[in-house]
């Protein structure tokens, strides 16, 4: 039994699939395949029913997980107890972002933290805010920069980078943008353009418009602002976006701010409570890349800020 056959075996029990976990272990999905079935010879059992679309764990196979992690875990320490000795850090960190988000620091902290420490392999993921958030929670993603209605997520320990209003981005000739105050309600003789169910914006949208009892329609959906953008600026609806999102657009959109929101949209770094030494090196790294002035990563339900980020594609 080989430890590389088990982080296998724990790849696909997370995963749920073959072919992603080959993805995430940078091996084709027939050598996950063929080592797993070593695996099982040797363990004398299937670990996988392999029957349906997805490998779901036999009885077997959820009993050698948690023994499987453990000992993944006690290999990392090892290595770790040694590199603690001569000050240096290795391991692997898996870093999560919202699909299309663009936020330079963030970049910035990566390279930094991977010149100062080459011994870690760094993998960068990304999704929906909603799944990295499952994610973080489940040990698959390490830190992640999340679109969110709320400062911290339940059960997670959160850094505030952004934080600011919702808004309506609309041609100039359209009948919202003559407006001093838009709210809610003014939507509702419109097609809405907004980010897809599970990210932060949408989140906060809907809350919004939950407390509010306005029941506006979606027209149109989509994952990254330039393309909300665009739908908007050809007049296929009133696009709902943060400010500096909108702000990216004022060459062919007027923004107007939505005067009765009052939920922010957040972008904020989140991580589990219990973590390693690479996590907590690169949210060192990653404090000083987004201006320095932030404080010590907060615990759960505090909610530091800073906004000078680079605005994000997707909240």
């Amino acid at each position: 039994m080989e430890l590389r056959q088990l982080a296998y075996f724990v790849a696909v029990a997370e995963e749920q699939s073959f072919t992603r976990a080959a993805e995430r272990v940078h091996i084709s999905q027939s050598g996950v395949s063929a080592q797993i079935r070593q695996l099982e010879r040797e363990l004398g059992a299937e670990l996988f029913d392999r029957s349906a679309r997805t490998a779901t764990l036999t009885a077997a196979g959820a009993a050698a997980l948690a023994p499987a992690r453990a000992a993944l875990a006690a290999a990392e320490a090892v290595g770790q107890a040694v590199g603690d000795v001569a000050g240096v850090i290795r391991g692997r960190i898996t870093v999560g972002m919202v699909v299309g988000c663009t936020v330079t620091p963030l970049f910035d902290a990566l390279a930094a933290f991977h010149r100062a420490h080459p011994g870690v392999e760094i993998a960068l993921l990304e999704d929906n805010s909603d799944r990295l958030v499952q994610g973080v929670r489940a040990g698959t993603v390490d830190v992640a920069l999340i679109g969110t209605a709320t400062a911290a997520p339940a059960g997670l320990d959160a850094l505030t980078l952004i934080s600011e209003r919702l808004v309506v981005a609309v041609p100039p000739d359209h009948p919202l943008a003559h407006r001093r105050r838009v709210t809610l309600r003014d939507l509702a003789d419109h097609p809405v353009i907004c980010m897809p169910a599970g990210t932060g914006l949408r989140t906060v949208f809907d809350q919004a418009c939950a407390a509010r009892r306005v029941r506006p329609v979606i027209a149109l959906q989509a994952g990254a602002a330039d393309a909300m953008a665009d739908l908007a600026a050809r007049g296929l609806g009133v696009a709902v976006l943060s400010e500096s999102m909108a702000e990216s657009y004022r060459d062919r959109l007027s923004a107007r701010i939505l005067d009765d929101v009052d939920i922010p949209a957040l972008l904020c770094l989140v991580w589990r409570a219990a973590h390693g030494p690479a996590v907590r090196e690169l949210l060192a790294y990653g404090r000083r890349a987004f201006g320095g002035g932030l404080p010590e990563p907060a615990a759960a339900g505090d909610d530091p800020q800073d906004s000078r980020a680079a605005p994000p594609e997707e909240q």
